[in-house]
């Protein structure tokens, strides 16, 4: 499958224009890029869209947006967009280093409702006792958690969407590499609809045998 990895940026004068305010305005320009080629099954799940997103952040001056998608974008209205083919060899190295933004949440067992995991420690424990099943492994001397925000806005249904986000970082070995690359291609957790998920990955030379 043929990936590709698109930055948009947008100065001041585009974030104004396309009235970026939250959550759902960045959801909502990231949409626009993309031709909506899913089935109406496929329309239920987010992963099926074919690209994922994650908001590098902004100032007085602008906003940058990550994109990696099946199929590239469209050129914006507004904002600069640049285009690059993953290379085939990106995705076959045995280490990286990642920054990734997360929904973290577990789900309780008599009620089902999501709760949230709070605090550095124990999302850090929730990320590892995950990783596994992403196809890698993280070790918890090797992670740490940067940022923990909690954003609240109203989607396009009029529904009030609250989404407590954390940005984790560190290093993974990949144990499992079609998983890996499954996790890397369709994304990780919840929320990625919205920015979650994302896996940013850059590649690591061989570690020792002893670190």
């Amino acid at each position: 499958m043929t990936l590709y990895i698109s930055a948009l940026r947008l100065d001041a004068r585009a974030c104004r224009h396309l009235k970026i305010t939250d959550g759902y305005s960045l959801h909502r320009v990231v949409y626009s890029l993309f031709n909506d080629v899913r089935s109406d099954e496929q329309k239920q799940h987010s992963a099926a869209s074919g690209f994922q997103w994650a908001d590098k952040g902004g100032d007085s001056l602008g906003r940058r947006l990550i994109l990696l998608s099946d199929r590239p974008p469209v050129s914006p209205e507004i904002g600069e967009l640049e285009t690059r083919i993953l290379p085939e060899e990106f995705l076959k190295h045995s280490h990286y280093r990642f920054t990734v933004c997360m929904n973290p949440t577990l789900r309780n067992k008599q009620t089902g409702k999501l709760t949230p995991v709070r605090g550095r420690e124990a999302i850090s424990a929730w990320f590892c006792s995950r990783a596994e099943k992403w196809g890698f492994r993280v070790e918890p001397q090797h992670i740490q958690v940067d940022s923990i925000n909690v954003l609240r806005f109203t989607a396009g249904d009029k529904k009030t969407v609250t989404l407590q986000q954390a940005t984790v970082s560190g290093r993974l070995t990949v144990t499992q590499a079609e998983h890996f690359q499954h996790a890397f291609t369709r994304g990780i957790g919840r929320g990625r609809a919205f920015g979650c998920g994302l896996l940013q990955i850059t590649p690591l030379p061989e570690l020792p045998f002893f670190n």
